[in-house]
């Protein structure tokens, strides 16, 4: 520490012991003294290291502290004692290295630019187990803040000596060595990668299979950001034997590690079919149906999301769901859940309805319509209306009975008022406009039709169209659209003439005498006067 960087007025001690050196030798008793004196500097600069690190760590638990330290020049002052003779300020000063760290990708980049990494990573392997958890806690809050800075701590060479930290005896020094891992391996797919290669991912289901349960949270979270990139990042970790072992803790009562857990297996799930088989034939459901009316808003929305992503892949998924109580649960959460959480809820109603009209006659009769209903109404995010106006139109698209129960429920009108709406994205739109299409040309309901009437030109022909196709063969209801005033309404359609819409509206007329349709017309009153002004009575 005699490097002028160091700023502990070190000079002020190096004084001290120049005076207590030179003194003259004397006796037995003055040579007791002058040692005593010599010990003395040395136990006030220690004092000092450790009263400096120890403040300067509880300091950068503040963030409004971080400024001033890093005004200061800190990460300089704080370098040097990583290699402190002194085990407790080691410990100290790559404690309050990491605290700094995880405050800012500006910061964590000054400890790249500081070369502090290699001095961590060197020690790692060296120092001792409290040394190592905080070590690792500085890779991990440089690693967390983008890709760029991972891949820094890779490149200093942390990946071998994180995965030595796996195999510790202390859990603690697992627990560190996993988060800073799962940090990395989120930064991308090369990184995940590389974590790999490392042979990080058999350690990881080691710790997993640990009692303690932060170890276990941290290995399943690692293991997730693992699995989360691609098919084949995925296999690695379904052949490290992790499903068995993350499938058994669905039932724990810990909410945080079923978090992980659902995390976890889904995003292994939703690679593949045959990832997702994996998955199911580890038994999870029932059982990871309870975990939808979980007391912890976290565990129900990571299980509905590990649902949906199972669900989406094959009809043979979506029925063994299905026969599970898979349909009734999930209506029941998204009838209870409110915002983003209602999302893989609502898109895996979505997912099973669109396989089969018998999938999606279970949702129907689960009354799957009503919550999908009001997410379309009341949600204020777009995407969130736009993923219900999907489900819906998965319902409503396969038969006419299926199209009846989501017009007997006012569905129509709802999408056609969300299609209108002037603050409506165009992915809401979109979805809206197809669902619309998909329901009314299977819907011979034709009460539900004529408020549609009304509707823009784009979506009125196959308002129009269907019921071309139904009053040819429904005796009562050609009757119904003329005492409705359906009839009167198509009458003021104005359709190009040789359009399709023009043609289908003859068709309909057509249907009808001559004077009934007369007689809707909307120039029906001034015809009338026109007789009356011809002196013959005649038109």
């Amino acid at each position: 520490f005699g490097s002028s960087e160091s700023g502990f007025g070190l000079s002020h001690w190096y004084g001290k012991l120049l005076l207590a050196l030179g003194a003259v030798q004397g006796t037995d008793t003055e040579k007791a003294a002058m040692s005593r004196a010599v010990l003395h500097v040395f136990e006030e600069y220690q004092k000092a290291r450790v009263t400096f690190v120890q403040t300067v760590a509880e300091l950068a638990l503040r963030q409004g502290n971080v400024p001033a330290l890093q005004n200061a020049s800190v990460m300089a002052l704080l370098r040097p004692l990583l290699l402190d003779t002194v085990a407790s300020i080691q410990q100290s000063a790559a404690l309050a290295l990491g605290r700094l760290a995880s405050e800012s990708p500006e910061l964590a980049q000054m400890v790249v630019m500081h070369d502090i990494l290699p001095q961590l990573v060197h020690s790692l392997a060296q120092q001792n187990r409290f040394y190592k958890k905080a070590a690792a806690f500085v890779l991990r809050a440089v690693a967390k803040h983008s890709k760029e800075l991972a891949q820094a701590v890779v490149d200093n060479g942390a990946l071998e000596a994180l995965v030595t930290c796996l195999d510790e005896f202390d859990p603690n020094v697992q627990e560190a060595a996993a988060w800073a891992l799962g940090y990395i391996a989120r930064g991308s797919k090369d990184l995940a990668l590389q974590v790999i290669e490392a042979g990080a991912v058999p350690l990881l289901v080691l710790c997993f299979q640990q009692p303690e349960l932060a170890l276990k949270r941290i290995a399943a979270s690692a293991l997730s950001d693992i699995a989360k990139h691609s098919p084949e990042l995925a296999q690695t970790v379904v052949d490290a034997s992790a499903v068995s072992h993350l499938a058994k803790e669905i039932s724990s009562p810990d909410p945080n590690l079923k978090r992980q857990v659902c995390s976890c297996l889904a995003q292994i799930a939703k690679h593949s079919v045959d990832l997702a088989e994996v998955i199911v034939e580890a038994e999870i459901f029932p059982r990871i149906l309870y975990c939808l009316k979980d007391i912890d808003e976290a565990v129900r929305k990571n299980s509905a999301t590990c649902i949906r992503e199972i669900a989406r892949h094959t009809p043979d998924l979506a029925k063994l769901i299905v026969n599970a109580g898979g349909v009734a649960a999930m209506v029941e959460y998204i009838t209870e859940a409110r915002g983003n959480n209602r999302l893989p809820g609502i898109m895996t109603l979505g997912y099973i309805a669109a396989f089969s009209e018998t999938l999606a006659l279970s949702v129907v009769v689960s009354k799957g319509i009503p919550p999908l209903k009001d997410a379309l109404i009341n949600e204020p995010e777009d995407h969130l209306k736009a993923a219900s106006a999907w489900s819906l139109g998965q319902i409503g698209r396969h038969t006419p009975d299926h199209a009846r129960a989501l017009a007997e429920a006012d569905v129509l009108r709802r999408l056609l008022a969300v299609y209108l709406h002037q603050d409506s994205s165009d992915d809401l739109q979109t979805k809206a406009k197809r669902a619309l299409k998909s329901i009314i040309q299977k819907c011979t309901y034709l009460p539900a039709l004529e408020p549609l009437l009304d509707a823009p030109p784009n979506i009125l022909k196959h308002v129009i169209t269907q019921f071309a196709r139904v009053l040819p063969h429904d005796t009562a209801a050609k009757k119904t659209f003329v005492q409705s005033g359906g009839l009167q309404k198509i009458q003021e359609v104005k359709g190009e003439p040789g359009s399709k819409l023009n043609d289908t509206i003859e068709e309909i007329n057509n249907l009808y005498p001559a004077e009934i349709v007369n007689y809707y017309s909307p120039n029906y009153a001034e015809s009338l006067l026109q007789i009356l002004d011809d002196p013959t009575g005649q038109k």
